[in-house]
């Protein structure tokens, strides 16, 4: 009878397992950051008073997501929104390299002990609390960590059915390998780097290490190689994703590839040495060979000791790796014209939907600030009275128009791409908050250019308003500039912090003004103060500047989801 391994039917079973390995630790990462949900996103946005604790929530982070690109990625979008700075996000990725290595250890325990035991259950309660909505992340949550211990069982199972370590030509092939040559070393290290930057998983590369070692014909320095190679292959992930954005976020996905280069360098300097230290933390000898089982927590280990020792010399040079970063990274040359773009958001980070969230709301509130500058600019028209001043003001108005229109379709574009994946209610719920704000805001844009035509009518026509009549736009405009800077204050703070009854009373101000000026313009029209074409002028300024002030106390509502 023909006991020779099927190694067809095996590949395609490996490829199979490492293929729900990686689906079930994104299952798990993707169902944690729903259920931390805003938390999750305070915590990050909150946790650098230095670079310690920015280093200790990197890590908690990274241990509760079960992913350090989720985390690397959350830190460049953050960067790249402006609420980290590079020094601060320098030190949540050295968390992040820290925490990752929980993955190793919880893989390295998948060789080691049975988990069929936990598997079952798991999918069972899973599915159960999956189809009761309320606790349906936590169903996730579990769904994910049954694939996860499932696929490690199963490439257990492969490789025993391999059965590796009888077969003479694979044990001849990877003893041709002079494991005490640096040039060996670096090959393999360039092996593992590769094959992470391709699969975009470095906990794949991990199993599959494990699983060579664990079957006795990797030697363990070549596996030690491969793991040094995915910590750097896994830093892919944040620089593809920083690619469009802007330098800060650059720099900081830029900072994470010198921090595990770095970290490699003095490794393969120490190499033998610092390896044999490893394995001796754990009992294992590397010259007598044997106790495979040992292997997979030499490489768990390992990986630990790499990112906690490399963490540990890099922590207190942080504002040294900014400057190099800075260095390689420079500005952008001053006064140099750019295409239009949003200044906190880029479609290319939408990889996390919470944290995109919150980028979205960053750039929302700096789509308030520009039409409060926009209005600005209006009341600084109704001033003007040189005609070539005049003309270039009203152009500055037309392209901020202009640009507003942009802008509104850009977030909105961002929005729908957000909604595409799987959200929270709450989420779910701030997205369409946003949507009804950045059309408001649009509107009040349209509103500021509708006053300057108007202003242009007046100047075409060369007429003028008497002193009452500018006397009292500036009141009305007053109140409009008030609600304008009220809305921005709502904007940027929690909502529990402030009173929508204050922009309802600004709101009704401009309300009873304007049909207190109506009525006026009614009788000065009739009493011949002014001619009829001024006092329409008038009144169109008065209708519009009514209307904005109904405008921003939609954003308002919206904002408070009234």
């Amino acid at each position: 009878m023909d006991t020779t391994p099927n190694y067809l039917v095996i590949t395609l079973q490996l490829l199979g397992s490492l293929g729900l390995l990686i689906y079930g630790m994104r299952m798990m990462s993707e169902a944690l950051q729903k259920m931390a949900g805003p938390q999750l996103r305070h915590i990050l946005g909150r946790m650098t008073t230095n670079r310690f604790t920015g280093m200790l929530t990197g890590t908690l982070v990274t241990c509760a997501v079960q992913s350090s690109s989720a985390t690397t990625v959350m830190t460049v979008s953050f960067v790249s929104a402006g609420l980290l700075t590079l020094a601060q996000a320098i030190s949540v990725i050295m968390g992040a390299n820290i925490g990752t290595t929980l993955t190793a250890w919880i893989m390295s325990l998948g060789y080691n002990v049975d988990l069929t035991s936990i598997v079952y259950p798991s999918f069972f309660v899973g599915m159960v609390l999956i189809y009761k909505k309320r606790h349906r992340y936590v169903g996730d949550f579990l769904f994910g960590t049954a694939f996860m211990f499932l696929s490690l069982v199963m490439l257990s199972t492969s490789g025993k059915a391999m059965d590796l370590e009888h077969n003479a030509e694979v044990i001849a092939f990877f003893a041709s390998f002079d494991t005490s040559s640096h040039l060996t070393i670096l090959a393999f290290l360039g092996i593992g780097t590769l094959i992470t930057c391709i699969v975009q998983s470095s906990a794949a590369v991990m199993a599959i290490t494990i699983l060579l070692c664990s079957t006795g014909v990797l030697p363990i320095y070549l596996g030690i190689a491969l793991v040094m190679g995915e910590n750097i292959g896994t830093t892919a992930t944040a620089n593809l994703v920083a690619l469009g954005a802007n330098t800060q976020a650059r720099r900081a996905a830029l900072a994470h590839l010198l921090f595990n280069v770095f970290g490699v360098i003095w490794v393969l300097i120490v190499f033998y040495p610092f390896v044999n230290m490893v394995c001796s933390l754990v009992g294992y000898d590397p010259a007598a060979g044997g106790q495979t089982q040992r292997l997979p927590v030499v490489l768990a280990m390992f990986h630990t000791c790499f990112n906690v020792i490399n963490t540990a010399i890099l922590i207190g040079l942080v504002p040294q790796m900014e400057r190099v970063v800075c260095w390689l990274l420079p500005d952008g040359k001053a006064g140099a014209k750019e295409e239009f773009r949003l200044q906190y958001i880029q479609s290319n980070l939408v990889q996390t939907p919470e944290i995109a969230v919150l980028q979205a709301q960053k750039e929302t509130s700096a789509f308030g600030q520009r039409v409060e500058r926009m209005f600005g600019m209006v009341r600084q028209l109704t001033t003007q009275t040189e005609s070539k001043a005049f003309s270039e003001l009203f152009s500055k108005i037309e392209h901020e128009e202009d640009t507003t229109d942009k802008v509104e379709i850009e977030i909105a574009r961002y929005l729908e791409q957000v909604s595409d994946d799987h959200l929270s209610d709450e989420t779910k719920q701030k997205i369409r908050q946003m949507m009804r704000e950045i059309s408001e805001l649009e509107s009040i844009g349209d509103a500021c250019y509708k006053l300057a035509r108007t202003l242009e009518r007046k100047q075409e026509a060369d007429a003028d308003f008497n002193d009452h009549q500018k006397q009292q736009l500036q009141t009305l405009m007053t109140l409009c500039e008030k609600a304008l800077t009220q809305m921005n204050t709502v904007m940027h703070g929690h909502r529990s912090d402030h009173d929508i009854r204050e922009s309802f009373r600004i709101e009704n101000d401009i309300n009873q003004l304007r049909q207190q000026l109506k009525g006026e313009n009614v009788q000065a029209v009739n009493d011949h103060e002014y001619d009829y074409a001024v006092g329409t002028l008038y009144v169109d300024m008065v209708n519009e500047l009514e209307k904005l002030g109904d405008y921003v106390i939609n954003v308002v509502e919206a904002r408070f989801g009234k």
